[in-house]
């Protein structure tokens, strides 16, 4: 599922929503849409609250979470104790987009409506900087949308293999998460965070064609790898391999052959950042 943040730069709120219902509208030609309101100014001690819009529905923001399920199958979801990051999950596995309203400061690319800054314009994260809806450039955005890294999930990666073609064959899917680990030991410092960064187009392409082998095997329809970039904290996951398979013999080897691929073959570079250090990790 692709991200798009959509920041206010001081635009009013018609403008503002103009420019996200210009863009859902777009995006909805393509897939589906899913989005995520925040709210900091509505907020219950700490917590600030968060609603998801999914297909047509109309959301109220406030309370536990609650799901209301349509006959069109639209849905809504709102409440406190709710993170953005949580909206996104449960949005991936049904979505092709996600379109965040609210948020000042988030990891994919985004849209600034209103007086954009000079920081603004210089984050590379902008990928347009709007006053009004007329001024968006669709095409373009949605080009620089989709050369972004995806949000994924491993439930958005079982869902996408549940509906292959090849399917009604499989018997079997097999997994395999990999997380931030705090230590190896007591006696470790803390890691708080490991940073990826990847070798552009080279990392994509080694990625495909990594899956491409491994789906030609005896027994194996589908393989989906997926690996985080940027900022991963503390017991986060990092990366994700799933295997459609016509067996759990077939499926579990392509897995432990998969993940010990893509570490070998794909540039993925790692710095780690504990309470006392930080440091590039070769392995």
């Amino acid at each position: 599922m692709h991200v798009l943040g959509v920041r206010d730069a001081g635009a009013d709120h018609d403008t503002l929503e103009a420019v996200v219902d210009r863009i859902v509208d777009r995006l909805a030609d393509r897939g589906r849409v899913g989005v995520v309101r925040y709210d900091a100014t509505i907020a219950d001690g700490t917590d600030a609250r968060e609603s998801i819009t999914f297909g047509e529905g109309i959301t109220t923001v406030g309370g536990d979470v609650t799901y209301d399920l349509g006959v069109d199958g639209d849905w809504t979801a709102s409440g406190t104790g709710l993170s953005v990051g949580d909206a996104l999950d449960r949005l991936a596995a049904d979505c092709d987009y996600a379109v965040v309203v609210g948020v000042p400061s988030l990891q994919y690319p985004s849209v600034v409506v209103g007086s954009a800054s000079a920081d603004d314009e210089a984050d590379d994260r902008t990928i347009a900087a709007v006053g009004s809806p007329g001024d968006l450039d669709l095409a373009t955005l949605v080009t620089a949308l989709e050369s972004a890294d995806p949000h994924e999930t491993l439930e958005s990666l079982v869902a996408r293999l549940k509906r292959s073609p090849r399917a009604d064959r499989a018997g079997a899917i097999a997994t395999f998460t990999g997380r931030v680990r705090a230590k190896d030991s007591d006696d470790d410092a803390r890691t708080q965070y490991l940073e990826f960064e990847k070798y552009e187009r080279v990392a994509d392409e080694r990625m495909a064609a990594l899956e491409t082998d491994l789906e030609t095997r005896d027994g194996v329809f589908d393989v989906e790898l997926y690996h985080r970039t940027g900022i991963v904290e503390d017991g986060e996951d990092i990366v994700f391999v799933v295997v459609l398979a016509g067996h759990r013999e077939e499926a579990f080897r392509t897995v432990e052959d998969g993940i010990n691929r893509l570490k070998d073959e794909v540039p993925l570079f790692k710095k780690e950042v504990t309470v006392e250090d930080e440091f590039w990790v070769h392995e």
